[in-house]
């Protein structure tokens, strides 16, 4: 009987299956595309269509979500929202052009330098998106030139009177501000010309930027404070096979500022960021660590390509904040920079607030590995008094350097098959001086 049994069966297995070979796979639904000129965005580059694009935005989300197209062309915009379950794609020759207006831009709550604060939109924004994609192959441009040259005239004329100003005293737009989104991916797009930061991720994680262009001028006008990538109490962010040249830091750990930025929840560290086969042009530094960071842990930088006079990994040590930064690994980086590394006092925008906290740094686990490049200063390592350096290595390091001389304070700095110059580098116990050649100063 059993065996009756089960030869009903194959002949029935056997029956069905051609039947099976009709029914699709169940895969899930591509989000429907949303075209921003079928619900009214206009091909005319001098006229706003921040409301056509928003009414596309929203119209997605309301149908349960799906992509919002930008077409070939120029469209000018101001703050864009974009709501859940929508992503924004640009096609070849798209562009998304922003105002230089500010006045289209809200000011809203928000987060800048560290600090959580009511700000102005960025042009693109998304806030608990979760699944957020932006891809290419079209353009993002801040079009910032207005905002730099106020920004220029306003620190001048505060100069002349012997004041110094703030970043954000001159009202400047990001391109790209992504909070609280989870899976996140920018990919094959160029992001252009940013009024303020480039790219600021705050409380994400899962975060892919992938295969972008990421570019602002040094000349004729330069285009301050444009970080290509803020990473801002983020976890698990890859950026890979990039062009990056901005007028300030290339990719940066941010993550709260002052004496009590540790104990404030809305801060917090970055972990596990991956930086790999990108390319840096001329940037103010590489990998930067601060100026507003209170931990930053499990940071690689491989397989990349410096092209610039400035360090490749900075730590900005703030007198005014408590700071951890450990296990930063630097492997296989070829080119031209100012220092491999320089780790220095910053003291812009020091504010103690009144508190009499004694805050001091925290440098561990440092290792620099595959390294050869053409310097203008091997390294500078001269952090505050009180910042507690330990186990920084160097290892099949190939550098020259037009200043031989490089300062250490640090006794626990270890170098293995370190060449300078072509003769070997050795540690030497205690203190080494050396001079600090110019263009590795803060600006």
């Amino acid at each position: 009987m059993k065996v009756l049994l089960a030869l009903l069966f194959l002949a029935l297995t056997v029956f069905w299956l051609p039947f099976q070979a009709d029914i699709p796979p169940n895969k899930a639904a591509l989000p429907k595309d949303y075209i921003i000129t079928q619900f009214g965005a206009g091909t005319d580059s001098t006229q706003l269509s921040t409301e056509a694009i928003q009414r596309t935005i929203d119209k997605a989300h309301a149908q349960g979500g799906g992509t919002v197209v930008i077409p070939r062309g120029v469209f000018l915009s101001g703050a864009l929202f974009f709501k859940p379950r929508t992503q924004l794609r640009l096609l070849a020759g798209a562009k998304l052009k922003g105002s230089d207006d500010i006045a289209h831009y809200p000011l809203i709550p928000s987060r800048m330098e560290g600090q959580s604060l009511d700000y102005y939109a960025a042009l693109v924004n998304a806030y608990q998106v979760n699944g957020f994609r932006i891809t290419g192959p079209g353009t993002i441009d801040g079009n910032g030139l207005r905002f730099w040259k106020a920004f220029w005239a306003h620190r001048d004329s505060m100069q002349k009177i012997g004041k110094s100003s703030t970043n954000l005293e001159v009202h400047r737009p990001r391109l790209l501000f992504i909070w609280g989104c989870d899976n996140v991916t920018i990919k094959d797009v160029k992001l252009r010309n940013a009024g303020f930061w480039t790219t600021h991720l705050y409380q994400c994680n899962n975060v892919l930027i992938e295969g972008c262009d990421i570019r602002s001028p040094f000349r004729p006008v330069k285009a301050p404070s444009t970080d290509a990538v803020d990473i801002d109490v983020c976890k698990k962010v890859t950026i890979r096979n990039c062009y990056i040249s901005v007028n300030d830091d290339g990719i940066v750990m941010k993550g709260g500022k002052g004496p009590n930025a540790h104990k404030l929840p809305e801060n917090g560290p970055i972990e596990d960021v991956l930086i790999e086969n990108v390319t840096f042009g001329e940037v103010h530094a590489a990998v930067t660590m601060g100026s507003e960071c209170i931990h930053a842990n499990r940071i690689t930088v491989r397989n990349c390509r410096v092209d610039n006079d400035r360090p490749l990994l900075l730590f900005k040590m703030r007198p005014d904040t408590y700071q951890v930064y450990e296990n930063i690994t630097i492997d296989n980086v070829t080119g031209r920079c100012g220092t491999i590394v320089t780790l220095s006092p910053w003291t812009q925008f020091f504010n103690m607030a009144g508190s009499t906290e004694k805050p001091f740094g925290i440098i561990r686990n440092i290792t620099i590995s595959n390294v050869k490049v053409k310097t203008k200063q091997f390294a500078v390592l001269n952090g505050n008094l009180s910042d507690q350096v330990s186990n920084i290595t160097f290892k099949n390091v190939e550098a020259t350097a037009e200043t031989a001389a490089f300062p250490n304070k640090y006794p626990d700095v270890k170098f293995k098959n370190v060449t300078l110059n072509g003769v070997p580098l050795k540690a030497t116990p205690g203190v080494q001086e050396g001079p600090v050649v110019k263009p590795l100063k803060p600006d």
